[in-house]
């Protein structure tokens, strides 16, 4: 998840030489699992790790000039050459690029031990561990409820002022959108908010389905939102300024892209003409509308989400299903078809984990 265009200024919110991390620990960090990874400002790392219920961000030390990161034919194998396994035995769990170097992230978990590690791809392809051995981190514990438990942590993102952290929980209000404030203190607790979303393909309000992949969002009149997609798949707005811990917040949804999809990835980006777009990138588990590959993304104009709330919920725009582009500003990305990762790279490319034929290529692609 991943740190959006629109929100370059907002990083900038903190003074260059202020702290990221509060009362930081160097050395001995063990990642019990990782669902998400992405990139905050200077370097910064942010890991969910669900199993320890926590977020976890590393401050990377990463310089350089940036570059593209290079090609690398069949991924899992040259991982699992690595660390001596197999291909079957790697699952790549998410990826990210660090928008200073062009550097690529990948959280894998390898089995039979079931060990959560991060390796890097770099300009020329290679493919190595991240050591954090001495490197400064912080872990924060997202809390579940009275008398409940975190049980997923579905993405990560940064917004120049804040870490924030979508998931579930075991209460009835399972959904949830947790807050970290910066610097982020090590040992200390998330914030939280309980997130009610209409879902219009159901035509009904939810309170349990996750937002799947978000952005942080500041739009043109100063208010602050997280912009998530779900299963199915509504894209939603939930202001989250001003709004205290504990609270329930209902989400606007703005765009229904067709039932049957789960997304994946979720990021903006402004095009050569100065248009800003929102990538859903998503898996589809019903039959293929367009295309060979049941991984597909389209991109949304953002006039859709700034578009007043009369527009949204039971009046939300759908997704025109039997045709590749439509309404206007909602339009498929062909370059997004058997990609089951992707991250931007910049406003003219982002990187994509490709399956073609059970093996999965890295690659950059461009941006429409």
């Amino acid at each position: 998840m991943k740190t959006p265009a629109l929100l370059l200024s907002l990083s900038l919110a903190l003074p260059l030489s202020a702290a990221l991390l509060d009362s930081p620990q160097s050395g001995g960090l063990k990642l019990k699992s990782i669902s998400s990874i992405s990139f905050g400002k200077d370097g910064l790392l942010l890991v969910a790790d669900p199993t320890s219920q926590s977020v976890i961000a590393i401050e990377t030390k990463e310089a350089g000039a940036k570059a593209k990161p290079g090609k690398v034919a069949d991924l899992a194998a040259t991982i699992a050459g690595g660390l001596g396994t197999t291909a079957e035995n790697i699952t790549i769990k998410d990826m990210t690029v660090n928008p200073a170097t062009g550097t690529v992230y990948l959280a894998v978990m390898r089995r039979p031990d079931n060990a959560s590690l991060i390796l890097t791809v770099d300009a020329t392809g290679k493919v190595a561990p991240f050591d954090a051995e001495k490197l400064s981190w912080a872990s924060v514990t997202l809390p579940g409820g009275t008398a409940s438990k975190v049980t997923n942590i579905t993405d990560v993102a940064f917004d120049g002022e804040r870490v924030f952290a979508t998931g579930t929980c075991n209460e009835e209000f399972a959904s949830r959108i947790f807050t970290i404030p910066v610097p982020i203190k090590h040992g200390s607790t998330a914030g939280v908010i309980s997130a009610e979303t209409y879902h219009v393909a159901h035509r009904k309000w939810e309170t349990k389905a996750p937002i799947q992949s978000f952005i942080p969002y500041h739009d043109k009149d100063g208010a602050d939102y997280v912009v998530g997609a779900f299963a199915c798949t509504p894209v939603a707005k939930f202001r989250v300024d001003d709004i205290e811990s504990g609270a329930k917040v209902k989400g606007v949804s703005m765009v229904e892209l067709g039932s049957g999809n789960r997304p994946l990835d979720l990021f903006d980006y402004t095009d050569k003409s100065g248009k800003e777009w929102v990538v859903v990138h998503t898996q589809r588990f019903k039959a293929d509308s367009f295309g060979s590959s049941k991984f597909w993304g389209a991109r949304v104009s953002m006039d859709y989400i700034n578009a007043a709330e009369d527009k949204a919920n039971e009046k939300a725009t759908w997704r025109d299903v039997k045709a590749k582009t439509g309404p206007e500003g909602i339009e498929i990305v062909d370059a997004l078809f058997g990609a089951v990762q992707v991250d931007k790279l910049d406003n003219e490319s982002a990187v994509v984990l490709r399956d073609t034929e059970g093996k999965l290529s890295l690659e950059v692609i461009a941006l429409p």
